[in-house]
């Protein structure tokens, strides 16, 4: 895993955005199309925003895929992360094809097809942030490891529906759906690539429990080690936790899975 510290989410988008670019750039190049995965969540604006500038990228070639959504709501919902997708990254690149999660249909349903079409052809690159709660995707702690399952259902735990509120997507708990649909763990890490963008001070615990201590599933992005492509994009505010030894270290060696 290599670590880059920036001093502010603006700056870290923007080197974000160069490295996701020419990793679309050179599939494009050398396949003739891309397969992409994209989070959603506040930590990701300004890195998308910066991406949808880059100039070179083919995005008519590019495959999107969704990385998790809630059960029950519409693609209507203010916190829909269809509706983030579509508007943050669909409609301002012009992708062509965007398998998104359907909330109101049967959950089972839409992991069954959504995972049929995930697995038909590699994925190039995935991009992910990291939960308050350590999560990846909608994957809470303690995460399943073990499942091969491209997606599932989950229950979403406290602090995960506490911080959507904590960033303004409800009005209070009470509001905020009690599962999902996300992608599992496993199947992230069949990405080619992952990086991983993950700004702001409520994030620093998450992120020294992802890089400090075994890979465990009480510290979901932990199994992020266990992949010889990751790049963890940090800022200051989310780095402030960390060993310095980690942040001199800059790299990580790939850890196995306990």
């Amino acid at each position: 895993m290599i670590v880059k510290v920036f001093k502010d989410p603006r700056i870290l988008g923007e080197m974000a955005a160069l490295q996701a670019s020419a990793v679309l750039r050179q599939a494009v190049a050398s396949r003739g199309h891309t397969r992409v995965i994209a989070a959603t969540g506040a930590s990701q604006f300004e890195f998308l925003d910066a991406l949808t500038r880059q100039q070179g990228v083919d995005w008519s070639a590019v495959e999107l895929f969704h990385l998790d959504e809630y059960i029950g709501i519409p693609v209507t919902h203010p916190a829909s992360f269809r509706k983030y997708l579509i508007e943050r990254l669909v409609d301002k690149t012009g992708i062509a094809k965007f398998h998104g999660l359907d909330g109101e249909r049967a959950p089972a349903d839409v992991c069954l097809e959504t995972g049929g079409q995930l697995n038909r052809a590699p994925i190039d690159v995935a991009f992910i942030g990291i939960g308050e709660n350590g999560h990846v995707a909608f994957n809470d702690p303690p995460a399943d490891f073990q499942t091969s399952e491209p997606y599932l259902v989950v229950d979403l735990d406290e602090a995960c529906r506490r911080q959507q509120v904590g960033e303004g997507w409800y009005a209070s708990m009470a509001e905020v759906p009690k599962q999902a649909i996300t992608m599992s763990p496993r199947q992230i890490l069949k990405a080619r690539e992952i990086l991983c963008i993950v700004p702001d001070a409520r994030k620093a615990r998450a992120v020294k429990l992802c890089l400090e201590g075994p890979v465990r599933p009480q510290a979901p992005a932990s199994i992020l080690r266990t992949h010889p492509g990751v790049t963890l994009y940090l800022d200051e505010a989310s780095a402030a936790l960390l060993s310095p030894e980690i942040r001199l270290a800059g790299a990580l060696p790939v850890d196995t899975l306990v």
